[in-house]
């Protein structure tokens, strides 16, 4: 009688390989994300620029008060030396004016570049842009008007896949110039934006099978 209670029933057997199946799919799912993450680690470490008809400067958040914040500051100052260096005859900002600020991440990124030497002439302003998936749509505008197609996009490491990616996908030749992660202050913050970047990464591509239009996420 015993040994016949140790023989697994039906339903046992079934829970059993259902618990596996279940186990099987979060191993896999963490190896992916893992995964996915790191290779966004190693794009962010890798600079691709080369000779280009203009430089991208990515935008972000700004200070209550309406100054550049630390990301805003950091992108710009490299999309100058990029400039200085001769890599490009232009430079892009980007960046609409959130509620609540008295002005655009734009001409917030402006106002560094001239500071750092960068002629008014040589700047170009893209101030309808929410979302890294926006600025690539306005900034591809902008730039095919001018019959300009070569864009070294500037922005900090974690942001570059996706950015280079949504950027290549509206028709532009595009190098990155990341920003390194040993400029953000803040230690805690790269692995929190590598987490954001692949959950905004999978979002896109959610959005794009449900054939849903542009939808505004504060930071992405």
């Amino acid at each position: 009688m015993v040994e016949a209670n140790r023989i697994p029933t039906t339903k046992q057997k079934r829970r059993r390989r259902i618990r596996r199946i279940i186990l099987f799919l979060l191993l896999a799912a963490m190896l992916y994300s893992v995964g996915f993450i790191g290779v966004i680690h190693v794009t962010g470490t890798t600079d691709t620029a080369e000779s280009a008809d203009v430089i991208i400067v990515m935008g972000a958040g700004l200070r209550g008060d309406g100054r550049p914040g630390w990301a805003l500051t950091r992108r710009s100052e490299r999309a100058a030396g990029l400039w200085h260096d001769g890599i490009a005859p232009l430079i892009m900002c980007t960046g609409a004016r959130a509620e609540g600020f008295p002005r655009s991440e734009a001409d917030a990124c402006r106002e560094i570049l001239v500071r750092r030497g960068v002629s008014m002439s040589a700047i170009l302003m893209e101030e309808m842009s929410r979302s890294t998936e926006e600025s690539a749509f306005h900034a591809a505008n902008i730039l095919s008007d001018l019959g300009h197609s070569r864009a070294v996009l500037v922005s900090d490491s974690y942001h570059m896949l996706r950015a280079t990616w949504l950027y290549r996908r509206r028709g532009l030749e595009v190098s990155g110039s990341p920003v390194p992660a040993s400029r953000i202050s803040y230690p805690l913050f790269y692995p929190y934006s590598l987490l954001r970047e692949f959950i905004a990464f999978h979002w896109f591509l959610l959005k794009q099978a449900l054939n849903l239009p542009f939808t505004h996420v504060p930071g992405l």
